[in-house]
Order: C-alpha cells, then sequence, then structure tokens
C-alpha cells in the first residue's frame, strides 16, 4: 500500500525512502515483529480458553513431552497475521509473485489449519486424512506455480555453474508444485520441538531475502553469474516480514512454548519458502539453505520404507529429532544444535552465489 501511494502521490525527500526495496523489506520485518509481539499475548490467550486441553500430545513420544499437555496450538495465526498485514502494507501490490507467494502461504495456513481443528476436537494427534491434505496443498502449489511460471521460464538452474541450467518445459510447472508442497511438508516434520522449526524457518527466509534481492537486480545478477528475474527483488521484503512474524513467536515459543505453531504455521511458512524459491529460480539452493529440513523429511521417508520392509527401525523415532531426544539428549540440546545445523548450511547455500 505505501509503495503505491509513493508512486501516486509521488513521495520526495525521506518519503521517497518508500520506493526503495531494502527500506521495505527493513520495514517490513519491524512492522511484523512489532505486531506478534503486540498480538501475542491476547492471541495465546484466546487459544487456551477455546481450545481447553490444547495440543494432543503423542503417548508414544519422549515421556519429556507429557509436561507440555495443555499447551495450545495454531500458534501460526499470530505469525500469518502479522505476516500479512506487513506485506500488505510494504510490497509492491501489482506483483504477480506477491499474490502468487502469498496464495500458497494462506492456502497451506487454511490446510494445517483444518488440520489443527480436527486434531483438538478430536483429541488425537491423527488430523485430516494424508492424500486429503496433500491433494489440497497440490491444488494451491499447481495455482501459484502457474502465476509464478507465467513470469519466469522454465529453466532448471544449477548452483555451482555460471548461468547452466536445464530447460524442463512443460514439466517445469509439476516440478514447481512439487518443490512448494515438500518444502511445506519438511517444515511441518521438522515442527516438533519448542523453537525447532521457528529459527530455521527465519535464517532460510534471511538467506533468500539476499538471493530475492540479487536476483532481481540485473548488475548483481550478471556479476555473479545467476538467473535474473525482473521482479523478484519485490520477494526479499516477503522474506523480512517472515523473519519478523517468526522472531516474534519465537518470543512465546521459546522454551518453555507458551504455544504451538501447528500445522497451521509451519506448513505455511513451508510453502511459502518453496513459492519463494521457485520464483527466484533457486529451488536447488533451497534444498541446501532448508538442508535441515530435508533431513528432517528423509528420516521420516527412510524410517518408514525400511520398517515397511523389515519390520525393524533404522531410528529410534522419527522425525530425527525424535531420535536424538530417545538418546538421551535435551530438548534445548537438539534445538540449539539444529539451529547450528541450520547457520551452516544456510552459509553454505549463499556460497553457491559466488562460487559460480
Amino acid at each position: 500500500m505505501f509503495y503505491f501511494l509513493a508512486e501516486l502521490l509521488e513521495f520526495e525527500g525521506l518519503l521517497n525512502l518508500v520506493r526503495y526495496q531494502t527500506f521495505r523489506a527493513g520495514a517490513a520485518m519491524l512492522t511484523a515483529l512489532i505486531i506478534g509481539l503486540v498480538i501475542g499475548p491476547r492471541f495465546i490467550n484466546m487459544l487456551r480458553v477455546r481450545q481447553g486441553k490444547g495440543q494432543p500430545i503423542r503417548a508414544d513420544g519422549p515421556q519429556s513431552h507429557q509436561a507440555k499437555v495443555g499447551t495450545p496450538t495454531m500458534g501460526g495465526l499470530m505469525i500469518l497475521t502479522a505476516l500479512t498485514i506487513s506485506m500488505l502494507l510494504w510490497m509492491d501490490l501489482a506483483s504477480p509473485f506477491v499474490w502468487a507467494c502469498l496464495a500458497v502461504t494462506m492456502g497451506f495456513g487454511l490446510i494445517g489449519f483444518l488440520d489443527d481443528y480436527d486434531k483438538v476436537t478430536k483429541r488425537s494427534h491423527h488430523g485430516v486424512s494424508g492424500k486429503v491434505r496433500l491433494l489440497g496443498e497440490f491444488v494451491v502449489a499447481g495455482i501459484a506455480s502457474y502465476l509464478i511460471v507465467s513470469e519466469i521460464n522454465t529453466n532448471l538452474y544449477i548452483p555451482f555453474l555460471s548461468n547452466t541450467s536445464i530447460p524442463l518445459g512443460w514439466f517445469y510447472y509439476v516440478f514447481a508444485a512439487f518443490v512448494i508442497v515438500g518444502a511445506g511438508n519438511a517444515v511441518n516434520l521438522t515442527d516438533g520441538l519448542d523453537g525447532l522449526a521457528t529459527m530455521p524457518v527465519v535464517i532460510a527466509a534471511g538467506a533468500f531475502l539476499l538471493i530475492c534481492y540479487l536476483v532481481g537486480r540485473v548488475d548483481f545478477s550478471e556479476y555473479l553469474g545467476i538467473p535474473h528475474v525482473p521482479g523478484a527483488g519485490e520477494l526479499a521484503i516477503m522474506c523480512a516480514a517472515i523473519m519478523g512474524g517468526g522472531l516474534a513467536f519465537l518470543w512465546f515459543n521459546a522454551p518453555p512454548a507458551a504455544v504451538f505453531m501447528g500445522d497451521t504455521g509451519s506448513l505455511a511458512l513451508g510453502g511459502a519458502l518453496g513459492a519463494i524459491a521457485v520464483a527466484s529460480h533457486h529451488e536447488i539452493v533451497l534444498a541446501i539453505v532448508g538442508g535441515l529440513f530435508v533431513l528432517e523429511a528423509v528420516s521420516v521417508i527412510i524410517q518408514v520404507f525400511w520398517f515397511k520392509r523389515t519390520g525393524r527401525r533404522i531410528f529410534r523415532m522419527a522425525p530425527i529429532h525424535h531420535h536424538f531426544e530417545q538418546l538421551g539428549w535435551k530438548e534445548s540440546t537438539v534445538v540449539v544444535r539444529f539451529w547450528i545445523i541450520a547457520i551452516v548450511l544456510a552459509v553454505i547455500g549463499l556460497a553457491t552465489l559466488k562460487l559460480r
């Protein structure tokens, strides 16, 4: 909205800063952070009253988790509220990328909300059917992919190699949808401990803030040998808003958590990262920057596959963060060490911008 007003009223002087993506990114982060911190206490009280016993805790999980009984879920609504308001205030609403990524965020958030609602009302950790969830996610991702790909080419760019790409043609639409759905579910699987998913999402968003800004600038993209995507720089502002909303939520989600993110937040944020990666043509880099999410998802896939084949488990419990808990690591130890891994992977992902 502010960008539209700046263009319409031809802001000058200090007000002209609104035209700059870097200024709007900083403003979006602060806006989302402040909104999240302000609405947080009331949101948590509302969720606690409406949910009563809070999120159901798995009986077969680590025994330390039983102390979390009564903690409300759907805290992702706080993040989505702060994120959406910040985006609408500071982003260029004429950009198709804005609406495509916002559609994924809200669409996945709705699917996650329905799943959380089902769990709370039925008092079970089993929510909406997995097939129904995936169908809904692919519908949302498919629509968003169509909107995004209409603005970019259908090449898959290879990191570490300058201006090297694989033309995927029509298959790119399918690939893009898989990236979005995969990212959403990977973050969702990571969200199992207090603060475990939130900070890595903030870290990944920070990495893609820089990537989107550079990709949107023809001078920087040519210098670095990365694909130039006109208009992608606007998504740096969305990344900043995700960081602000995520940090505000972490204030209340820090151990011991006063609220859980739930599928409402984890699916939405993961889907948003996937959509941003597609729009910026850095899908493979997302797998590096978000390598922690990939590790969590792969651990579940391996566990299920091996158990169905042999009747035995490779990990004591999946996702893999529970495996380390079962080995005797404290929850805070798992969380902080996984944060460190997320930071290292983000740095490696950013290194691909120059190592080409």
